[in-house]
């Protein structure tokens, strides 16, 4: 299994070198989509990356910048370029509107990646990059073997090191119950559980947010243009934006963890959320519903588990979940109902999720009725 630990660099003088190793990274970024649009122009074939990377080591002559680059950095951005272009193509053929990868101005371009060579843990928070030891928060120990080594910064100039590690997991059993839930997801209420529990409103960090950002932009938008005031004014917006993904990033974490170790199987709504994203806007994007999924996916799979997926179109809002009755006429105004043949009132989102798990039990059942294992009473 590959896992990734992430952690923050010290600040310090010899963080300049990896800042100018990003800025060269993107220089020969830059240059490689260069070669690719002229050879393209020129034989209208896509360039193979290993011819590219045959290019790059006769470019290195006459640029001397991309000698102080290392051999496994340079074919790490040629295997970016290269996935880009094939994922562009296969977009094509699906019909699906994308653009071909394009140039990344200096402040754009993020980091580079180191294979096996190029860097040595010396100590649980110092590591030896071209000859230079830099120091680390280690929030966490790294258990495993390291494959590659990330140097990342972020629009503020904060410089992180991600380890990508080969780990071997032992599946955890904490929980021994068999619960399971069913949720709905909502703007006002993040999350409406099946069972009898508290509804888990919605965070809304931006929202909370927005009125000291329109300040921020404001105050950006009146600096001059270049000035050093504009920086600083900009870093400043870029500081607020990366507390609310903080923020946001915890409450997912905290909620997925908590979610895993009260239920065994956990049941979903298979949402479009580009659809929704058009309907709702930036409502939204600060909820950011996809990336608690795959959080909540990462712990499901920890313990052997997974999260069941229920189709987008089955009607889990309009039927009633006592006697099945279907209610075509209900609007997304309509928060509570009664249903017209048993006349039961209906709380829309607790009957949403009831609904959804119950059909997420079904599928579950169907599944795994051939493996001739135990299935899930509803």
């Amino acid at each position: 299994m590959r896992k990734t630990f992430c952690f923050k660099l010290y600040t310090s003088k010899k963080n300049k070198f990896l800042h100018n190793k990003i800025d060269i990274g993107s220089q020969i970024y830059n240059y490689c989509i260069s070669l690719h649009k002229r050879y393209y122009r020129l034989y209208k074939k896509h360039l193979n990356k290993y011819q590219l990377q045959k290019h790059l080591t006769k470019a290195k002559k006459r640029y001397p910048d991309f000698k102080n680059f290392q051999s496994q950095a340079l074919q790490d951005i040629t295997d970016r370029i290269d996935r880009a272009y094939l994922l562009f193509f296969k977009n094509l053929k699906n019909k699906v509107k994308t653009s071909p990868p394009n140039f990344k101005k200096k402040k754009r371009y993020k980091s580079f990646t180191l294979k096996q060579a190029g860097y040595k843990l010396i100590a649980k928070n110092k590591i030896l990059i071209d000859q230079k030891i830099y120091n680390f928060f280690a929030s966490q120990e790294i258990d495993g073997v390291i494959k590659t080594l990330t140097i990342k910064r972020d629009p503020i100039g904060d410089l992180y090191i991600f380890f990508s590690v080969d780990v071997i997991e032992e599946l955890e059993n904490k929980t021994m119950s068999c619960k399971t839930a069913g949720f709905d997801f909502g703007l006002k209420t993040f999350l409406t559980s099946s069972e009898d529990e508290e509804d888990i409103k919605s965070p809304l960090f931006f929202k909370k947010t927005l009125k000291k950002i329109k300040k921020l932009n404001q105050s950006f938008s009146r600096k001059k243009r270049g000035s050093s005031n504009r920086k600083k004014a900009l870093m400043n917006l870029f500081r607020v934006h990366k507390k609310i993904f903080n923020q946001r990033k915890d409450f997912h974490f905290k909620l997925a963890k908590d979610l895993s170790e009260k239920y065994v199987h956990l049941f979903f709504e298979n949402l479009d959320i580009k659809a929704l994203q058009k309907l709702y806007g930036r409502k939204i994007s600060d909820l950011s519903f996809s990336n608690f999924l795959k959080i909540l996916e990462y712990y499901q799979e920890k313990k052997g588990s997974k999260i069941i997926y229920i189709d987008r179109f089955y009607p889990s809002s309009k039927t009633c979940y006592h006697c099945n009755n279907i209610n075509a006429d209900l609007t997304l105004k309509d928060r509570t109902w009664i249903c017209p043949h048993c006349k039961k009132t209906i709380m829309r989102d607790k009957n949403a999720a009831r609904n959804i798990k119950r059909q997420g039990i079904v599928l579950w059942n169907r599944e795994n009725k051939t493996r001739n294992s135990r299935a899930i009473p509803a």
